[in-house]
């Protein structure tokens, strides 16, 4: 924690030196240059404060509420905007000043506390102008920031979270404080043209706001993000799950990992089922005491909702396992799931799935309820929406299963489909070392689709992590993509008007062609408001009833729920040029392959 807190001080630091720092800049100079000499020390304590609470009460109020993520940035841009117009115009500026003054004189004598006011040192009226500039610094601080902000507002509200964000914010004020200290010298050297000077901050204010109503800030990051090493973006990924149960856990991990949240499909060895292993030849590992289920929203088919514990499992075999609705490697692999739980619960098996989701809208409980409904799980599902229970178990994947024994230990971990023969001998071992009589008959699991040659990868359509576009380089923000080429093998192309966000985009009038190699494509769909429609062509041609996916008819699929959609199905692997027109408001985040 220690060190995390000391990263926090340095990333701070850091960003106070960063590009990203400009649209405070010109406020923090231009409020530090006037007033007495402890002026700059209020703003400072002023933005440390605010900035504390952005990045941690605001962003649990704005998730409680369901306002939309781009709130805050919306904040900071009319922010911009007004202050910049309140310093250009001086009869503004001076009205301005004289009510923050006015305030200040007014708290600072009914509270007793000396040295409010332009009169006095204007630590107060610092203060103020501090406080508003933290509500303005916390969505404009760049990637850096990503990673403290995600460490403090996707997890649960602690102490630790609050030092996190405290230690940045005091990091970025020390900087910003010796920065303002510099500005009035050389501000006092140009006392004569200090209303000009003024007005150049606010013209550059005004222009940042204007900036960032392009989305063009957001570029210069993406363009920043793409080129960094891995560390530099998030460094708080390795420290934060530096602990002694994370380091259990992270030694099961496969060595072909593919990365952190990323979705994984195993062929099955073999078509059929493989001849049972008898239990006693099942060699397990111990790796230790299983994490509980932490931080948790909701709870689905459990008496009353109630959550549970590993304390209440001790003495049956469990099985977590991790997935969220809209991915289709979770999704095949539930029909194994759901016959271990009808064949083996009286025997002493309870599974546990943790629904850890990857787009936004997986986060809403009527989702996540309706899912399970529709898919039929019997078995209890915990809502795992900010990542407390995944990160317990240091997990990467969808979808992830750990195997523990009646005692709570951690016996075997499976990463991604297939090999189900084996983990039910598996299942059947931990039943048996726990004194459960098993009988011989093994589970059946209803036919599913198991995933044939892929030679394409999960592909994403929003800017976070949109790859291999003809377009180039895919930003936040609506823009007519024209008509682009052809893509190429494993290419994607927008063409018409688009809005991208960063983890999605929406149609206002485009359409969207994808060359893959695979026998089935998906594609994680919503629509807004009410259901709307989208054709669907393969090959030029509008796609036929042999080759249509389930949710595929008379070569239209109709949006009417945010989930993941079947849309091509076709009798063996082949590459084939996909092609989507969605009506203006259908908006896509994901294709996956099988």
């Amino acid at each position: 924690m220690a060190l995390l807190i000391l990263f926090g001080f340095i990333a701070g630091a850091g960003t106070a030196l960063s590009p990203c720092v400009l649209p405070v800049l010109p406020i923090a100079l231009a409020a530090g240059a006037t007033g007495g000499n402890r002026r700059p020390l209020g703003i400072v304590v002023g933005l440390a404060a605010s900035f504390t609470f952005a990045t941690v009460a605001l962003v649990y109020l704005i998730s409680a509420l369901g306002l939309p993520d781009t709130f805050l940035r919306t904040v900071a841009i009319v922010s911009l905007l007004g202050f910049g117009i309140i310093l250009l115009i001086p009869k503004l500026s001076d009205r301005f000043e004289a009510a923050v003054s006015g305030f200040t004189s007014r708290f600072a004598s009914r509270s007793g506390v000396g040295g409010g006011g332009s009169k006095g040192d204007g630590f107060w009226s610092g203060t103020l102008v501090g406080a508003s500039l933290g509500i303005v610094y916390a969505p404009c601080a760049g990637p850096i920031l990503a990673g403290v902000i995600t460490v403090s507002a996707s997890q649960a509200f602690t102490i630790d979270r609050l030092t996190i964000a405290l230690s940045y914010a005091i990091g970025s004020s020390v900087v910003l404080y010796f920065l303002m200290l510099g500005g009035r010298r050389l501000t006092s050297r140009l006392a004569r043209r200090s209303a000009h000077f003024q007005m150049g901050m606010a013209a550059v204010m005004i222009a940042t706001a204007l900036a960032m109503l392009g989305d063009y800030d957001l570029r210069f990051q993406t363009a920043i993000a793409q080129n960094l090493p891995g560390f530099l973006i998030n460094p708080t990924e390795s420290l934060e799950t530096n602990s002694a149960a994370t380091k259990a856990l992270a030694g099961v991990r496969d060595d072909n990992r593919t990365g952190p949240g990323q979705r994984i499909a195993q062929a099955p060895k073999a078509n059929g089922r493989a001849a049972p292993v008898a239990v006693k030849d099942v060699k397990l590992k111990n790796f230790g005491p299983a994490p509980d289920f932490v931080d948790n929203q909701s709870w689905f088919n459990t008496a009353g909702g109630k959550p549970l514990t590993m304390d209440d499992l001790r003495g049956r075999v469990v099985l977590v396992d991790f997935w969220t609705y809209s991915c289709i490697n979770c999704l095949r692999t539930l029909p194994y799931l759901e016959s271990w739980d009808k064949r083996y619960r009286k025997d002493g098996l309870t599974i546990v799935g943790v629904h850890t989701p990857e787009f936004p809208f997986e986060k809403d409980s009527g989702n996540v309820g309706d899912a399970v409904s529709r898919l039929g799980i019997r078995y209890p599902v915990a809502q795992d929406n900010d990542y407390g229970t995944w990160n317990a178990y240091a997990n990467q994947y969808w979808p992830a299963e750990y195997f523990i024994d009646a005692d709570g230990n951690v016996r075997y971990v499976h990463f991604g489909e297939g090999d189900y023969a084996h983990k039910e001998d598996v299942i059947r071992a931990l039943l048996a070392d726990a004194g459960k009589k098993v009988t011989s008959g093994m589970a059946n699991a209803r036919d599913v689709v198991a995933p044939g040659e892929v030679t394409t990868p999960e592909s994403y359509l929003g800017s976070a992590r949109a790859r291999n576009f003809v377009n180039g380089s895919i930003s936040t923000g609506e823009r007519d993509y024209g008509n682009p080429d052809t893509p190429g093998e494993n290419q994607l192309a927008y063409s018409g008007r688009w809005k991208v966000r960063g983890d999605s985009a929406t149609a206002a009038g485009g359409s969207l062609e994808l060359e893959f190699g695979a026998s089935h494509a998906y594609l994680v769909l919503g629509s807004h408001g009410h259901p709307r429609r989208m054709r669907v062509l393969l090959d030029g041609k509008p796609i036929s009833a042999a080759d249509s996916g389930a949710d595929v008819s008379n070569g239209v699929a109709t949006i009417d729920s945010q989930r993941l959609y079947d849309l091509v199905s076709l009798p063996q692997p082949g590459r084939h040029l996909l092609t989507l027109e969605p009506d203006r408001g259908v908006t896509g985040y994901a294709f996956t392959f099988g």
